[in-house]
């Protein structure tokens, strides 16, 4: 056996070790986060759960040990990580987020322990090694999103048992570690030479190339919805990308040698220029005029795409960082209680950060705080950036020159051949999984519609529940579905799209409607038939933002205008006069959605001027047997007069917080 395949076979399980490592992060990292927005989600209020956000203050615990702690505490808290993330996926909601957490919270103390003990047990850094650790536990969390249509399959999918399976290996993996976390002097104090500062601000440095990959790039969906863009291609440029990293690192580790600092500021500068640009170029400046409403969303110049291509293909630079950062790090050797504070601090910056993405949305029930986060989806992206690179400062090499990443020690061709092999899986699932309707044929003039509103996925008990909904969706068997509540693109609903889930189980077109990046609570709409003209308009609002969907849907030689709505709290009266002031005039006209008012309040009754109310059309003396209060309606479907109404009907069910309710109607 040659020697590369000799050490190619040493390497090979710390490469899967720290991969298996960062993606259980990532997926705890995701339910944690998740998990407390759920209860917010509820109350639709700051939640008592929140408190828990205080476990990304772990790394604290570290202060209490000045000369380090043990090499079976290490091994111990390991493995607290990994009976965790086996664990929390069999959990409600709320043993979900705290199990989570605990396994968040042993993740930042585990880290620095490992470079902690890498400073102290040998002369090399294993950059290039945990490099390629970074690449493939990023493809196979990509990986576990596309082919469960954006759920981690391993997590929130039919393949747990391979998450199960992944969880033991690894800790199989951690317990032989303990012989290596031998001090040659043992319980010795360290003194260092590294200050503080520049410890903390490499642990910022790592931290925030965490965020960025958990922010933006664990779920090619999530980018798909900022900018309205071709799956495919999103999917495609990262799978592809990540595939030519791996091979850098397995057969031109010199590239990364050679690698000028200088470039490396150039790329990381870019690269942020050119995420915050995409993210803000499809963004809206909302008009704080009543007169400017009902505003439809601009039409974003053909150039934008360069921006997103040049986002999806620099992206590489965060894992780059992230290599130059740990490096740094362990030929430092800062003191144990120096990487407590050090990583206690980037734990509070990742938890303002979380807080922040959150409050780009949810900005109307936070005090004080929250209205400066509106329209400030690219800031955060923003700052995420500026601290990666600020981190820089701090890189240094002999020749202060080049990165000097390589080792004499070359990564397994396997490594490589792993991240290939769930790239080559990625791409094939979203090409074979993508819907492909056609057109559907009718053989009576008759189309049933569903408005229901999903709570972004979750039912009336709080648990996440997509199949629950998709079931009783299923049930129904509508030829036009509007969604309410479907924003869940947005880490606050673990990076997951609802809408996505449904449509490839259905095989139905579909319109997404408002972008993320506006901050707007999601209506979609998914069809039988091939969607026409699609656009979104915008209603004044005051609090969170609102809108509504237009398309035209052609059903045996007839057009529809289909609208799809949900106005913000109490029906605002000047958001629903826009909806009709878009619409009037208009023939054929379907309006669905949730409008937040009752059958007796004045919305109601200028709605009612223009069109009717397909439920009372059906049941004019009200029907109390479908478990619905007739007078507490808000959940409504709008019909040009004279449509022939067939049926009609709410259902009740704790499959999300509102009832889903059909009609059919002929002509």
């Amino acid at each position: 056996m040659s020697d590369t395949n000799k050490i190619g076979r040493r390497q090979l399980p710390t490469i899967f070790l720290f991969s298996v490592l960062f993606l259980f992060f990532i997926q705890l990292l995701v339910d944690f986060v998740e998990g407390i927005y759920a209860f917010g989600l509820a109350g639709t209020s700051i939640p008592p759960e929140i408190i828990a956000i205080l476990l990304f203050f772990a790394p604290l615990l570290m202060l209490l040990f000045r000369r380090g702690i043990p090499g079976w505490a290490v091994v111990l808290v390991g493995e607290i990580m990994v009976i965790s993330r086996a664990v929390e996926v069999m959990l409600p909601t709320r043993g979900r987020m705290l199990v989570a957490g605990v396994g968040v919270a042993c993740f930042l103390i585990l880290f620095p322990s490992l470079i902690w003990y890498r400073g102290r047990l040998s002369s090399k850094t294993n950059t290039l090694v945990i490099g390629m650790s970074l690449a493939l536990a990023l493809t196979m969390a990509v990986t576990f999103r596309v082919v469960n249509s954006s759920l981690d399959i391993t997590t929130d999918g039919g393949l747990r048992w391979l998450g199960w399976l992944l969880a033991f290996l690894l800790g199989i993996l951690i317990l032989r570690l303990y012989p290596s976390l031998n001090l040659p002097e043992s319980g010795s104090e360290h003194k260092s030479n590294a200050g503080f500062g520049k410890v903390t601000r490499l642990a910022l440095g790592i931290m925030a190339a965490i965020i960025m990959l958990y922010f933006t790039f664990i779920a090619p969906n999530v980018i798909e919805r900022w900018t309205e863009g071709n799956y495919l291609l999103i999917v495609s440029v990262i799978a592809i990308v990540l595939g030519l990293f791996a091979a850098v690192l397995v057969f031109r580790p010199s590239w990364l040698r050679n690698l000028s600092l200088t470039v490396v500021w150039i790329w990381n500068l870019v690269f942020v220029f050119a995420l915050v640009a995409t993210i803000y170029i499809n963004q809206i400046d909302f008009p704080v005029e009543v007169s400017a409403y009902p505003l439809y969303a601009p039409e974003v110049p053909v150039w934008s795409l360069i921006l997103l291509l040049a986002t999806l293909v620099l992206f590489p630079i965060v894992l780059v960082d992230f290599m130059l950062f740990y490096r740094e790090l362990v030929a430092i050797k800062p003191s144990y209680p120096q990487l407590g504070g050090g990583f206690a601090s980037a734990g509070f910056f990742a938890m303002l950060m979380v807080l922040s993405h959150v409050f780009t949305t949810v900005y109307d029930y936070i005090p004080v705080v929250g209205p400066f986060f509106r329209d400030k989806f690219w800031f955060v992206y923003l700052v995420v950036g500026v601290v990666m690179i600020m981190a820089l400062f701090l890189v240094r090499t002999a020749t202060h020159e080049r990165t000097a990443m390589s080792e004499d020690d070359k990564l397994p061709y396997g490594s490589f051949i792993l991240v290939a092999i769930f790239a080559f899986i990625t791409i094939t699932a979203a090409i074979l999984f993508d819907p492909q309707p056609g057109s559907a044929t009718k053989e009576t003039n008759s189309l049933k519609i569903l408005t229901y509103n999903i709570q972004q996925g979750y039912s009336d008990g709080g648990l996440k529940n997509y199949d629950g909904q998709l079931d009783l969706i299923r049930e129904i068997d509508a030829d036009i579905i509007g969604l309410q509540e479907s924003d869940t693109n947005r880490i606050a609903n673990g990076n997951a799209d609802v809408v996505r889930y449904f449509a490839e189980r259905l095989n139905m077109h579909t319109y997404f409607g408002p972008k993320t990046v506006t901050g707007t609570f999601g209506d979609a709409l998914l069809s039988k038939y091939p969607i026409e003209n699609p656009r979104t308009f915008y209603m004044y609002s005051e609090g969170e933002q609102t809108a509504t969907i237009e398309v035209q849907i052609t059903v045996e030689g007839e057009t529809f205008n289909v609208y799809v709505t949900h106005l913000g709290n109490g029906g605002p009266m000047v958001q629903q006069q826009q909806v009709l002031e878009v619409l009037d005039g208009k023939e054929n006209v379907i309006l669905i959605g949730d409008f937040n008012f009752r059958p007796y309040e004045e919305q109601y009754a200028i709605t009612t001027e223009i069109l009717v109310d397909a439920w009372i059309v059906r049941w004019p003396d009200g029907n109390i047997d479908q478990g619905i209060d007739p007078t507490e309606r808000i959940d409504h479907t709008f019909l040009t007069p004279g449509m022939n109404v067939i049926d009609s009907e709410y259902i009740p069910d704790p499959a999300s917080d509102h009832p889903a309710m059909w009609t059919i109607i002929s002509w």
